[in-house]
């Protein structure tokens, strides 16, 4: 009897040989579509997505987690502006003492930063010339009380028929010419702050302050020579109102006007503001800065004001409606700025605008934008090219 293969072919394990194959292959495409939808799953949302000029932030793109975007606000208050300014005495108060006479400083009453009043000795000057107009109102007086008997014998002698009518009419004319060289010469010792008491007193010039206020300037010593007679000896200031000049370009005195609010800081008292009026601006511009004066006048009780300090003005100059951003929704292209405006809630166009007056980290815009429409404040780098 012949013995059976192992390995023989039968129809049993044909179909067997089929079922399994036909097993493998399901097996096999069922694993290739969950690979295929496994790595679809996996594949990130593009950041953007840009069609013709218009670009957008699909949903699940992590840039939407990096913008902000708001509402752009018109703003319309004024526009402060900061410009240097420097404190001054007013010059209204402010007297420049010169010697009355030549002649020789004798004695200084007072020295620099003394507050005086007003009548006070300042100093004392000798001077011949003094002298000399002392003599003069003196031999005036005299010659005025020569004039005056004159005239009283004349008119005893007229009276008794003796002489004629004009010797009288020349004395009273001798009484009058007499009468106003006294009043000359003791004008003019008056004026020089002597009274002409006395030619060894007369000597001696005392220099009285005009007006009460504080020696800014001192420019001589006691034994100095001083001939010449403008050649300032001291100055004295009142310094209970001072100013605050400030400098004014060309390009924005137009609004600037008195009456105008402004606020002064001085690099002496860090952190303290004080606030004013302008009282005037300059009518003319200074040929070499081109800047105008504006002046603002500060009680000074305390002489917190110091002339010649340092100060910095901040002036609110008037602005017409504007539409405003942040400076963080700018963005510089070589000489142009733009802003990503929202077309369609997430979708953006850039747009091109013009700048005007920055507030601190606001800043107008000129033209390119209107108010009420949204764009990207934050993060719009992003989004540029």
């Amino acid at each position: 009897m012949k013995k059976k293969s192992l390995y023989q072919i039968t129809p049993a394990r044909i179909f067997f040989g089929v079922l399994l194959c036909a097993a493998l292959c399901v097996d096999t495409l069922n694993g290739s579509v969950a690979h295929a939808a496994t790595v679809a799953a996996a594949a990130p949302a593009p950041l953007l997505v840009r069609q013709g000029n218009r670009l957008t932030v699909p949903a699940g793109s992590p840039l939407r987690e990096r913008l902000l975007v708001a509402t752009v606000a018109e703003e319309s208050a004024p526009h402060d502006v900061s410009l240097p300014a420097t404190v001054e005495a007013n010059p209204a108060s402010t007297v420049n003492i010169l010697p009355p006479l030549t002649g020789k400083l004798l004695e200084l009453k007072v020295r620099l930063g003394d507050t005086v009043k007003r009548g006070q000795v300042l100093a004392t000057i000798g001077s011949p010339d003094l002298a000399q107009a002392v003599s003069d109102a003196q031999k005036a007086r005299d010659a005025l009380d020569l004039a005056q008997r004159a005239l009283v014998r004349a008119r005893g002698v007229n009276e008794a028929g003796s002489n004629a009518m004009k010797d009288v009419e020349a004395a009273q004319s001798a009484v009058a010419q007499q009468s106003a060289e006294l009043r000359r010469s003791e004008t003019r010792l008056r004026s020089l702050g002597a009274d002409g008491s006395g030619a060894q007193a007369g000597q001696v010039l005392k220099v009285v302050a005009p007006l009460s206020g504080t020696v800014t300037t001192l420019n001589a010593a006691p034994g100095a020579n001083l001939n010449d007679a403008n050649a300032v000896l001291m100055t004295v200031a009142n310094l209970d109102a001072v100013w605050v000049t400030v400098n004014v370009p060309e390009s924005v005195v137009g609004a600037v006007a008195a009456g105008q609010n402004a606020v002064v800081t001085l690099a002496a008292y860090p952190g303290r503001s004080f606030s004013g009026k302008i009282g005037f601006v300059s009518a003319v511009l200074d040929a070499d800065t081109r800047r105008a004066k504006a002046r603002i006048v500060f009680a000074n009780p305390q002489g917190l004001f110091k002339p010649n300090m340092y100060a910095t003005a901040v002036l609110g100059v008037p602005q017409g409606t504007q539409p405003q951003v942040p400076a963080s929704a700018l963005l510089m292209n070589n000489d142009s700025v733009s802003v990503f405006v929202e077309a369609q809630p997430w979708t953006f166009v850039r747009r091109m605008v013009e700048l005007g007056r920055e507030d601190g980290d606001r800043v107008r815009i000129r033209s390119g934008l209107a108010a009420g429409e949204r764009v990207v404040v934050r993060g719009g780098v992003l989004l540029n090219d």
